[in-house]
């Protein structure tokens, strides 16, 4: 299974969840082997579900409920986009509420089971699985008394007018979620947790085990999910609060339990894709200027320093670490916005959304991480970014993070200028690196009074040029990079005017 096809199957593919036949409802998700499940509704609060999480570390790892028949266990991926939900069986469908829910079958990548609850009124009642809430085409359909669970779900909204419920978030696959603002696509992906990335020894990927999903009221402009995480070496509750729009945002609620030591975690995850763009085009052979759904990494620190660090698709695995206390905001960006940045008709890379993480509260010491993967193909996610704390998140105890997702076009504040282009090109042994810039900061400044600055930890910087950009009403700053042999270069560059930043901090690492 590749990314885009990753993608499509999430896009296209459709389930719906039953109108309650029966009320049954469990406290926590049943293994294989488990006794039948309590029937009945149970009363659930955020802090039921927190001890949940905590007991569950406590007692040894027990993965998911694979079990599922070999025709949809075997199933490839063009026989699972034929599994097809029955829209009108989307739960709220005929309530009038702001918000449906729809559900994903089993089978495919995605054999593990997921239970899903209903919450009203302080109760949870399970919503339960049954084959007449899909069609199959051709492929076999379960016996009708099969209690397969589902594989995720997704929330449907009227986001881009009043009188259609488009698509406006997703969980489907580990702990995997995405959602799009108005007039956008889907594109990267956030994560629940995530646990030794990059590692030689290999990643750890926890899975959301159960979800329960509050139904809203009459007129309610959001909806509230809540989540139980387990893994190999932990288990975490997780409360979204998801307010679709022309921002879409997520208020998340984590309470992680640890059931060994976790000196590698990442915090707030997300992961994209870039293949190519201007700063990076080597060995590229194709007819599109750009292919990436995120093209940079943009992070307001705690000294309130604006950084923005250009993504690449590196030759070898690259590991970037920007050491911080308490973080304002950091996430990966799609800043180009227009069509004619990519020529791309059928992926429509402009409409890709960014997502940027805010912390809630002090988070301490630690880094934002960002990993860049080697890929040939834009069908693979190759960038990763997360928090990192500095110390290991220790067992048996507890670790809450409180953050704000907004999911859009990813606007910084400050109001300092941006920068908005890469580019670079060979010159003669060296680099040429040219920065497009742009923001109102640029408006009325005096030319002879910008200059441009910038620095690297290795070689030598040369003809650092500042002027005025007739063509876009912004700036350009160009400049040579001498290497002088050096493997890695780390480059820092901003545009002021006398002793006052007029653009954020452009950082950038060059390997050969």
């Amino acid at each position: 299974m590749n990314r885009r096809q990753f993608l499509a199957t999430t896009a296209i593919v459709s389930a719906a969840a039953a109108l309650p036949l029966r009320n049954v409802a469990i406290a926590a998700p049943q293994p294989a082997t488990a006794a039948p499940p309590r029937r009945g509704p149970v009363p659930f609060n955020p802090a039921s579900l927190r001890q949940m999480a905590k007991d569950l570390a406590q007692k040894p790892f027990t993965p998911p409920d694979q079990n599922l028949p070999a025709t949809l266990k075997d199933i490839d991926y063009d026989g699972y986009r034929k599994i097809r939900s029955v829209p009108e069986r989307a739960l709220w469908r005929n309530e009038g509420l702001p918000f449906q829910i729809q559900m994903f079958h089993r089978g495919f990548m995605y054999s593990g089971r997921v239970d899903l609850y209903e919450v009203a009124d302080g109760q949870a009642s399970a919503i339960l699985y049954s084959p007449d809430l899909f069609t199959f085409e051709d492929v076999k359909r379960p016996d009708p008394g099969s209690d397969l669970g589902f594989a995720g779900f997704r929330i449907h909204a009227p986001i881009n007018r009043p009188d259609y419920y488009d698509e406006v978030g997703v969980f489907l696959g580990a702990s995997y979620f995405r959602a799009v603002a108005k007039g956008e696509t889907y594109g990267l992906s956030a994560r629940g947790l995530a646990i030794n990335t990059a590692d030689p020894k290999g990643e750890e990927f926890p899975a959301f085990r159960a979800f329960w999903i509050e139904k809203p009221q009459k007129h309610a402009t959001s909806i509230v999910v809540h989540a139980l995480l387990d893994s190999k070496s932990a288990a975490a509750a997780y409360r979204f609060t998801i307010r679709p729009g022309e921002a879409t945002i997520y208020d998340v609620e984590m309470s992680v339990y640890p059931r060994a030591d976790i000196a590698e975690a990442g915090i707030a995850p997300m992961t994209s894709m870039f293949f190519f763009g201007p700063n990076d085009r080597a060995g590229v052979d194709d007819f599109r200027p750009a292919v990436h759904d995120s093209d940079g990494l943009a992070i307001l620190n705690g000294r309130g320093e604006t950084l923005w660090r250009p993504l690449t698709n590196p030759t070898d695995l690259q590991i970037s670490s920007f050491f911080d206390t308490n973080p304002r905001s950091f996430g990966l960006i799609q800043r180009q916005r227009d069509f004619a940045a990519y020529q791309d008709l059928e992926s429509s890379f402009q409409k890709r959304p960014s997502l940027r993480v805010e912390p809630i509260g002090d988070w301490g010491n630690g880094e934002v991480r960002l990993i860049e993967i080697p890929t040939r193909e834009e069908v693979h996610d190759n960038i990763v970014a997360f928090w990192r704390p500095k110390d290991a998140l220790k067992a048996k105890s507890e670790h809450n993070f409180t953050y704000r997702l907004h999911w859009g076009e990813g606007k910084p504040g400050a109001g300092l200028a941006r920068f908005v282009k890469t580019m670079s090109g060979a010159a003669g042994e060296g680099r040429l690196f040219v920065l497009d810039i742009a923001g109102d900061k640029l408006k009325d400044v005096k030319a002879d009074a910008v200059r441009g600055e910038v620095s690297a930890n290795f070689g030598k910087i040369r003809n650092i040029v500042s002027q005025p950009n007739t063509e876009t009403g912004g700036w350009r700053l160009s400049f040579n990079l001498d290497p002088e042999k050096a493997p890695v270069v780390e480059l820092r560059a901003a545009l002021f005017q006398n002793d006052q930043p007029l653009s954020e901090i452009w950082v950038y690492r060059w390997t050969p």
